[in-house]
């Protein structure tokens, strides 16, 4: 997988997602769950660095590597 997520968007996702998925673990019910799930996703594409809908839309918000 290729990095097509810059280093201000990883941190921004995966601040999105560790704050969904604690709301979803202290709020009750099937509400909690969903925002625990919903919070996954953010997680876990800012950990990877890549996101499939920015690949799916061409976008790229990491910086190029100069060698």
């Amino acid at each position: 997988m290729t990095c097509n997520i810059g280093k201000a968007d990883r941190i921004l996702r995966v601040a999105l997602g560790v704050v969904l998925v604690i709301t979803g673990i202290v709020t009750s019910g099937s509400p909690g769950v969903i925002m625990g799930i919903v919070g996954l996703i953010p997680l876990g594409t800012g950990l990877m660095g890549n996101c499939p809908a920015y690949t799916l839309f061409g976008i790229n918000t990491c910086k190029p590597h100069h060698m």
